[in-house]
C-alpha cells in the first residue's frame, strides 16, 4: 500500500520516487487538474486511482468498472497507466479505451455499458497541467459532494486496497464512436468550414466527422503535436480565434468551428470572420430548436448573455431559460434535473439532451448543432444570423490571476462589498442597482440591464469578470471600471490575462 500522499516532496530526489505527492488545491469543484510533477506526481496519480476506486465501491457503483482514456499529451498515457494501477488495485475494472477526447470516454460509459469514467485530460489548460474528469452516473460526472469525499480519501490516506481488479484494452473505439456520432442525416446544403485544433485532441476526430456528414473541412492545426507550437487548443483564447478568423477569410469559409483540447467544446466564427461568443450562439441555436419544440426549456450559466431571457424570438417560441452555476458539471446537472432541452455553457459546452444528445459536453456534437442551423436556413449566412439577434455590447471573459488558495476568500469579501452596495441603495456606474444575483460569485444588474459578474475560476488560479450591456458600449465598459476599480483595492489580484 503507497504511503500518505504529501503536498510537496523535493524533485529528483530518492523520496519522490517512493512517496505520493498531491497538492490540496487540485482537487476542484467538479474535476480535479495539478501541475506535473510540480504539484503530483505518478505515485500521486496512482493513489488517485486508489481514492477513486475507494469512493466507487463507497458508492456501491455495481460492477466497479471504469472507463479510462486520455488527451493528447506528451504525459498523458504515463498518467493514465498510473490511474489504472491505482484503479485496479481498489478492486475496479478498467476499460482504457486509449487516446479520446472526453464526449468519447462518456459515450463508452453508454455503449460499452459501464458506470464510471475518468477522463485524464487538462482540457485547454497549459502544457504542463494534468487532470482527471470523473463520473459514475451516466451522463453525469463529479460535482462538489463527490469531489469532496475523493479529496478526503486521498488526503488521509483512507484507500481500499481490496484487490481483484482487471484491465482491458478497448482496440478502435475512435470509429464506434465517429461511427455514432455521423449516424445522422447528411447536410442538405454545402457547406464550407473550418475545423481548427489548436494541435489537440480533437485534430484526431473533428474533421473526419465534419467531413462524414458532407461539409467540406478545411483543417486548421489538425495535426497532433503535444508541444502545441501555435497557440494552445482554447476556442476562448484569442490566438486561437484570430487564427481561424484569418482561415475562414482567406477560404472564404461558411463558418469556422474551433474545437478544445479535449473536444467537449467548440468556438464559432462567422463567415464575415466575427467571433460569436458562445452564450450567443447558444441564443442562436436556442432560436432555431426552440422552432422545432414549442415550450422548449434551456438552462445557461449566470455568465451568459441576458438574451435567453429576453429575445423576442425566444419569447414568441414559448422557450424559458434559467440561469445557474457556471461549470459544465453544475449545468450537466442541472440540465438533466429540469429536463431541459439544451443546457448551455458561456464557455462553450453545451448539452444536448433527448431527443437531440446524450446529456453530456461533446463540442463536435455542438458543430453539428451549428451547421444544422445553417442547413435550415439556406437563403442567410452565419453572419445574417447573428446579426438578427438583439445588440447587446459585451466583453470577453477575463481572468484576472489569483491564487487558489486565496480566489474563494476574496470572491467573498468582494461579493459582501456589492452586496451591501445593492441592500444600500447606492449607484454604479450612474445607476441603480436593481438586484444582486449571488448564485455563483454575484451578478450585479443595474436599471438599464447592464450587469457584470465576478466569480472564482473552478478550474485555474484565477477570478472571472464578465461585462454585458444592452444599451450601449459606454455602459459596458462603465461596469467594468466599477468593477476593475474595487477589484485593483486586493493585493492578491494579479494581472488580467487581457483587458477591455
Amino acid at each position: 500500500m503507497l504511503k500518505k500522499p504529501l503536498p510537496l516532496v523535493a524533485p529528483n530526489t530518492a523520496a519522490f520516487e517512493v512517496t505520493p505527492q498531491v497538492k490540496p488545491t487540485g482537487f476542484r469543484e467538479y474535476d480535479a487538474r495539478w501541475r506535473y510533477p510540480e504539484e503530483i506526481n505518478l505515485l500521486g496519480i496512482q493513489a488517485l486511482g486508489q481514492g477513486l476506486g475507494t469512493l466507487l465501491h463507497r458508492l456501491d457503483i455495481t460492477p466497479p468498472a471504469i472507463v479510462v482514456g486520455h488527451d493528447y499529451r506528451s504525459y498523458s498515457l504515463s498518467i493514465k497507466q498510473a490511474l489504472s494501477l491505482g484503479l485496479m488495485a481498489a478492486g475496479c475494472d478498467v476499460h482504457d479505451i486509449g487516446l479520446a477526447l472526453s464526449p468519447m470516454a462518456y459515450f463508452a460509459q453508454f455503449a460499452l455499458n459501464v458506470p464510471g469514467v475518468a477522463m485524464v485530460t487538462a482540457s485547454h489548460n497549459d502544457n504542463g497541467w494534468t487532470g482527471v474528469k470523473m463520473g459514475c452516473n451516466a451522463p453525469l460526472t463529479f460535482g462538489p459532494d463527490e469531489m469532496t469525499q475523493l479529496k478526503a480519501i486521498v488526503l488521509d490516506g483512507e484507500l481500499d486496497m481490496r484487490g481483484g481488479g482487471h484491465y482491458q484494452y478497448i482496440d478502435g473505439f475512435d470509429e464506434v464512436y465517429l461511427a455514432a456520432l455521423t449516424d445522422r442525416p447528411k447536410l442538405t446544403r454545402p457547406l464550407r468550414v473550418v475545423a481548427a485544433c489548436g494541435n489537440g485532441t480533437a485534430g484526431n476526430f473533428a474533421p473526419r466527422a465534419l467531413t462524414a456528414i458532407g461539409a467540406e473541412v478545411i483543417p486548421l492545426n489538425a495535426r497532433l503535436d503535444h508541444t502545441f507550437p501555435h497557440h494552445n487548443p482554447n476556442p476562448e483564447d484569442l490566438k486561437m480565434l484570430n487564427a481561424v478568423r484569418d482561415c475562414v477569410l482567406e477560404t472564404k469559409a461558411d463558418v469556422g468551428l474551433a474545437f478544445d483540447g479535449d473536444g467537449d467544446r467548440c468556438g464559432v466564427i462567422d463567415n464575415e470572420g466575427e467571433v460569436i461568443f458562445a452564450d450567443k450562439v447558444g441564443v442562436m441555436l436556442a432560436r432555431d430548436i426552440s422552432a422545432l419544440h414549442k415550450g422548449a426549456k434551456f438552462v445557461a450559466d449566470v455568465k451568459s448573455t441576458g438574451l435567453f431571457e429576453t429575445d423576442p424570438v425566444l419569447i414568441a417560441n414559448g422557450a424559458t431559460t434559467e440561469y445557474w452555476k457556471t461549470g459544465h458539471s453544475y449545468i450537466k446537472r442541472r440540465s438533466h434535473e429540469t429536463g431541459a432541452l439544451v443546457g448551455f455553457e458561456k464557455s462553450g459546452h453545451f448539452f444536448f439532451n433527448e431527443p437531440l444528445g446524450r446529456g453530456y459536453d461533446d463540442g463536435i456534437v455542438a458543430a453539428f448543432a451549428v451547421l444544422d442551423m445553417l442547413d435550415r436556413n439556406p437563403s442567410k449566412t452565419m453572419a445574417d444570423l447573428r446579426r438578427e439577434l438583439p445588440m447587446t455590447w459585451q466583453s470577453p471573459t477575463m481572468s484576472p490571476h489569483c491564487k487558489d488558495e486565496e480566489k474563494y476568500a476574496v470572491v467573498d469579501k468582494v461579493v459582501a462589498h456589492f452586496e451591501a452596495a445593492a441592500n444600500n441603495g447606492e449607484n454604479l456606474a450612474g445607476q441603480k442597482i436593481r438586484r444582486a444575483i449571488t448564485i455563483n460569485g454575484i451578478r450585479i444588474v443595474l436599471d438599464d440591464g447592464t450587469w457584470g459578474l465576478i466569480r472564482a475560476s473552478s478550474n485555474t488560479p484565477n477570478l472571472v469578470v464578465v461585462c454585458e450591456s444592452p444599451t450601449s458600449d459606454e455602459n459596458m465598459r462603465a461596469m467594468f471600471a466599477e468593477i476593475d476599480k474595487h477589484l485593483s483595492q486586493y493585493p492578491e489580484i494579479g494581472n488580467y490575462d487581457q483587458k477591455i
